[in-house]
């Protein structure tokens, strides 16, 4: 298993299965950095193309663990 972790804003369990759908963005365009919300679908396709999965625990205002496991 290989654990990355953040100390950002945190993602509410609520969004947690949302944040791996390709154009879901929690936040408008111009904050947090920008993006297009296709990042997080891409790392969860390649993962699960090698076999393995990939789930978060996060805590809001203090940051999120992303878990992944390859086979």
């Amino acid at each position: 298993m290989i654990i990355i972790q953040d100390n950002g804003i945190g993602i509410s369990s609520e969004h947690e299965t949302k944040i791996f759908q390709i154009f879901k963005r929690l936040h408008p365009p111009e904050q947090y950095g920008g993006g297009t919300g296709i990042g997080l679908t891409i790392v969860q396709k390649i993962i699960e193309r090698h076999g393995g999965h990939i789930w978060i625990d996060s805590v809001i205002n203090q940051g999120t663990t992303f878990y992944f496991t390859l086979t």
